[in-house]
């Protein structure tokens, strides 16, 4: 394989631009939370959310945390949330003291299945915390209709999603409270740090109390809070990056495209679906093969074509040890499915078309000749 460049599957974009960002930073001797982290809520806030009061953070995960604790989220609640997903989801609620309850997904966007979200549904439940997995939006029509119906509030987590949409409203906008993450892999990144997009000013004001030890003016603390600030640092490379991110999100898409035309025709493999009212932002292209057969599909993509592969995510949330006590002889057929089959190929805004090609090739060989 040495003759031929390794494509990952994941490759975060740092520029000069976001170099000089930080060193302007770092000259200015503001280097904690400040003006950058000022201006980057604001202009993060226009770009995505509607102008949402947006809140930073040092993670995704204490975004979803602290949204938790600010939407009133504590100990003899249940909020409904997917298996099938990263363990920050149930791990957010069980840290508000709060009990996760685990729901299906459904198989064509890896989403929070509607019918297992109704019959997880007791007089306990006080939230339902959707996953925007992958960048495809969760089913908004039927999980908002269910939330309306029963009572509950929705608390969405976004982190993979940045500029997905459903019906042209931009995800983030749905919830309580919306929570991004700005991981270096996702679709775009401060080099770490989290966004808390809420739906009203008070909520905002909690969850800018929580990262803060608790007090908005120095000194006098309000509540029992937390360390979650980010930094000027970090913001400034997020301010540069939203000035980029679009044109990335058209790239992803325009992969995105080039694979699914390419990959049509193989037998044996199942490219991501699209719902009609979805934007899809294709933080992963996500397909599906034969669960006895993908560890060798993979094995084969990366020694024989250079093709770098993930699989997101092995196991189901509810069979975690950290997590399975909240799910005791719980049945999720479809998770498991996705949980089996499951392997994402690039599809990040580095690739070249040479890259796409060998992509392409490689997967229909590979599957031809029944890995």
């Amino acid at each position: 394989m040495s003759e031929i460049s390794f494509i990952p599957p994941a490759k975060p974009i740092i520029g000069e631009e976001e170099r000089a960002a930080v060193d302007r930073v770092l000259q200015s001797g503001m280097i904690a939370q400040g003006p950058e982290v000022a201006a980057f809520e604001q202009e993060f806030a226009a770009h995505f959310v509607n102008g949402r009061p947006t809140v930073a953070v040092n993670s995704g995960t204490s975004g979803q945390h602290l949204g938790l604790l600010a939407a009133g989220v504590g100990a003899g609640d249940e909020v409904i949330v997917p298996s099938f997903t990263f363990a920050a989801t149930g791990n957010s609620v069980a840290l508000t003291g709060a009990t996760p309850v685990f729901a299906d997904i459904e198989l064509d966007h890896f989403t929070l299945d509607p019918e297992s979200v109704r019959a997880a549904i007791t007089p306990r439940t006080k939230g339902i915390m959707p996953v925007h997995l992958y960048g495809h939006p969760f089913l908004a029509d039927q999980i908002e209709a269910i939330a309306q119906e029963h009572g509950l509030e929705i608390y969405e987590d976004a982190a993979q999603a940045h500029g997905a949409t459903w019906n042209d409203r931009p995800v983030g906008t749905f919830g309580t409270f919306a929570m991004f993450s700005l991981y270096p892999t996702k679709n775009m990144t401060s080099g770490e740090g989290g966004m808390v997009s809420c739906a009203n000013d008070d909520l905002a004001r909690k969850v800018r109390v929580l990262r803060n030890q608790g007090m908005e003016a120095q000194y006098q603390n309000e509540v029992i809070g937390f360390n979650a600030r980010m930094t000027d640092l970090h913001a400034a490379i997020g301010r540069v990056q939203l000035t980029k991110v679009d044109r990335w999100t058209e790239i992803r898409r325009e992969n995105a495209a080039v694979l699914d035309a390419g990959l049509a025709s193989v037998d044996g493999i199942i490219t991501p679906k699209v719902a009609e009212q979805a934007k899809h932002v294709y933080h992963q292209y996500t397909v599906r093969v034969d669960a006895s057969e993908r560890d060798n599909i993979r094995e084969a993509l990366n020694s024989e074509y250079g093709i770098g592969t993930g699989v997101y995510y092995p196991i189901p949330n509810h069979r975690l040890p950290s997590l399975e006590r909240f799910a005791v002889g719980l049945e999720l057929p479809q998770t498991e499915i996705a949980a089996a089959e499951v392997f994402s190929l690039p599809v990040h805004p580095s690739l070249s078309a040479e890259d796409l090609d060998r992509i392409v090739q490689g997967v229909t060989k590979v599957l031809n000749a029944g890995a």
